[in-house]
């Protein structure tokens, strides 16, 4: 059964930084794309960074420059560093694990077929 855990939510003030982690089981995690998305109350989903198979990256251009998607296959973990956090990120957060993902599908909801519960990101002026 795949499952996909994130934590490392939290509230901040504009200009902070936090460190989300999505744990991964169930599953061969190195085999598949791996993203992170968030959802504002009132918007769609949308994607902020993801993972292929090989090990690409893709970034959202919102957060090109202040956001880091890394992994530890050894840990089956994904991470998110934010940094230079703005208001305009307060979401929830997600993480996706999906079959074949690249490039800028990497940032579409369609493609990923497990995700985790959310965890909530605030950032305040």
């Amino acid at each position: 059964q795949v499952q996909l855990v994130e934590s490392g939510g939290g509230s901040v003030q504009s200009g902070g930084s936090l460190r989300l982690s999505c744990a991964a089981s169930g599953y061969i995690y190195s085999s598949y794309s791996m993203g992170w998305f968030r959802q504002a109350p009132g918007k769609e989903r949308e994607g902020v960074a993801g993972f292929d198979s090989d090990g690409s990256t893709t970034y959202a251009d919102s957060v090109k420059g202040r956001f880091i998607i890394s992994q530890d296959n050894a840990k089956n973990t994904l991470y998110l560093q934010m940094n230079s956090l703005k208001p305009e990120d307060t979401a929830m957060y997600y993480c996706a694990a999906g079959w074949g993902v690249k490039g800028w599908l990497l940032l579409h909801p369609t493609g990923f077929d497990y995700w985790g519960q959310g965890t909530q990101v605030t950032v305040s002026s």
